[in-house]
């Protein structure tokens, strides 16, 4: 009997180091595969569901957590980012958009110039002449549709503590930038050029993704009920994930790293401002919301700390 009950325990002891490599390498390829084969995932419910996959291949192996574990932690974060995608798309629905402030605030804060045409005007030279600035904007443009998720699957396994009032912000972020959609949507520079409110801009990110070597499957452009709203402009929650993730981690990285971290909000501001995705206004809004939501929360968690009586 003791034999045959040691048996289970030293398969475990043999399975266990071939889930700690095999599983994350399994999950690895599988990645690449779909990568090739369907493209990069950029929508909300495709990198949620690979970032789970991976958390799932990664406890599997290595013991930091379970699999109820991770669905306890994540569910609400899911629910509302997956809630805030879907109300997005009718943010439009309730009220006109505007066009005029946000672009008289800019031409108001840079002497008349609006900085998108200041920009375009000297760096962008046409969807056949793709330069560098173009590509590392691109580039830039697009870390939102992972970092923000990254980053809270990074602490989530090696900071726990860390997690759950990241999430909050994140949450709080969105509902935030929800709210004001629907009570402001506003029109974002290359449609007031579409429209003819601003001098001619082009969209750029989207004109680069067209020329890309790699193909992105999720509808990033989509109107309506999923992902995308044009007129959700204002604030830009491009800018504030961005500022959000450099707050956070900012006390706890070394300072050699603190450079590209304070670099982080700063590039994804001129990209966006550079590609006609948003004013100089969206992005100092969107900023303003993130230091909100970042503040509001450490305040919640330290007096939830501190001893009570």
């Amino acid at each position: 009997m003791q034999a045959a009950s040691a048996d289970p325990a030293a398969a475990r002891l043999r399975i266990h180091p071939v889930l700690r490599y095999a599983a994350p390498a399994v999950y690895v390829v599988a990645l690449l595969a779909v990568c090739v084969v369907r493209g990069i995932p950029a929508s909300r419910d495709a990198v949620f569901l690979w970032v789970l996959l991976g958390l799932a291949c990664v406890v599997a192996g290595t013991g930091r957590g379970t699999i109820r574990g991770i669905l306890v932690d994540w569910l609400p974060l899911a629910v509302v980012l997956f809630a805030y995608d879907v109300l997005r798309g009718y943010a439009d629905s309730f009220l006109t958009a505007h066009v005029t402030p946000q672009l008289d605030f800019d031409r108001w804060l840079f002497g008349g110039t609006v900085p998108t045409v200041w920009l375009q005007g000297r760096l962008w030279h046409g969807a056949s002449a793709i330069d560098w600035i173009d590509w590392a904007s691109w580039l830039v443009y697009l870390t939102h549709f992972f970092a923000t998720l990254t980053v809270a699957a990074g602490l989530w396994l090696l900071r726990r503590p860390l997690y759950r009032p990241y999430a909050a912000m994140v949450s709080v972020l969105a509902l935030m930038g929800f709210a004001t959609y629907a009570l402001f949507p506003a029109v974002p520079p290359w449609m007031a050029s579409r429209d003819g409110a601003l001098e001619p801009t082009e969209r750029i990110v989207q004109d680069i993704s067209k020329a890309a070597p790699v193909d992105f499957f999720g509808a990033i452009w989509e109107h309506g009920a999923r992902y995308a709203n044009d007129v959700a402009a204002m604030p830009s929650l491009h800018a504030g994930y961005a500022l959000l993730i450099t707050l956070y981690l900012w006390p706890y990285v070394g300072r050699r790293w603190r450079p590209l971290l304070a670099a982080y909000p700063l590039a994804m501001g001129f990209a966006l401002v550079y590609t006609a995705e948003h004013y100089v206004s969206d992005v100092l809004a969107g900023w303003l919301y993130a230091a909100v939501a970042f503040a509001g929360v450490t305040l919640v968690v330290t007096r939830r700390r501190q001893p009570h009586g």
